[in-house]
């Protein structure tokens, strides 16, 4: 790395690199993208990203990676909503992020990553991302107010998400039909099979009224 380059400026250009990296590899995977190419893309030499990066893998996992904690945070955000009562706002926090950044939607749960391993920047993303996935149930589990499985049904939520999303980022729904409306049917007889539909107040609505008991 070039000594007079200060950390901001390395960050900055680490930055730009996976601006430009992140719809490429979305729409044409890893391998179907060259370092060239990213370098072209960027003005400089197609050697000028090695010194910022190992390899095209690094920069992938520097993606997804960056992707993961833009995702972890928009749910965070909405924590605050759902423990008041809703639910409805995790699931439209959900849907927004993945229809706003459809290639780092992508790219986080479409993307197998046979290093992930090896970039613990990484997985401490992920980690921090797929927790807020399970969050909201374990919180009713951890007040006595569910008693199943929490990882199976909060993945078969997460599922139902992410299938009601792929439908529309491919073009597969049509009016009146979206990912909101199939998704939160969806998500309604899920909690009703749950239990948490009247018994809890754990809403379905968007606003994050509850239902009556």
């Amino acid at each position: 790395m070039p000594r007079s380059l200060s950390e901001a400026q390395i960050e900055a250009f680490r930055e730009r690199l996976c601006d430009i990296a992140e719809p490429m590899f979305a729409k044409r995977g890893a391998e179907g993208v060259t370092l060239r190419e990213l370098a072209a893309a960027l003005g400089v030499s197609s050697m000028t990203p090695y010194r910022y990066f190992e390899d095209k893998d690094a920069i992938l996992a520097a993606v997804r990676a960056r992707a993961f904690r833009r995702f972890g945070a928009a749910m965070e955000a909405a924590e605050e909503a759902r423990r008041s009562g809703g639910l409805a706002q995790a699931e439209n926090a959900y849907i927004d992020f993945a229809l706003q950044n459809p290639a780092a939607y992508r790219l986080m749960f479409d993307t197998h990553q046979p290093t992930a391993q090896r970039y613990p920047e990484l997985l401490a993303a992920m980690h921090r991302a797929r927790n807020t996935m399970s969050s909201w149930l374990r919180d009713l589990a951890e007040q006595g107010r569910f008693h199943g499985d929490v990882e199976l049904w909060a993945h078969a939520v997460w599922a139902t998400l992410h299938g009601a999303v792929m439908l529309e980022l491919a073009g597969g729904l049509r009016p009146p039909l979206d990912a909101r409306t199939v998704a939160r049917a969806a998500i309604r007889a899920q909690l009703k099979e749950m239990g948490l539909i009247r018994s809890t107040g754990v809403s379905d609505r968007t606003g994050g009224d509850p239902e009556p008991s």
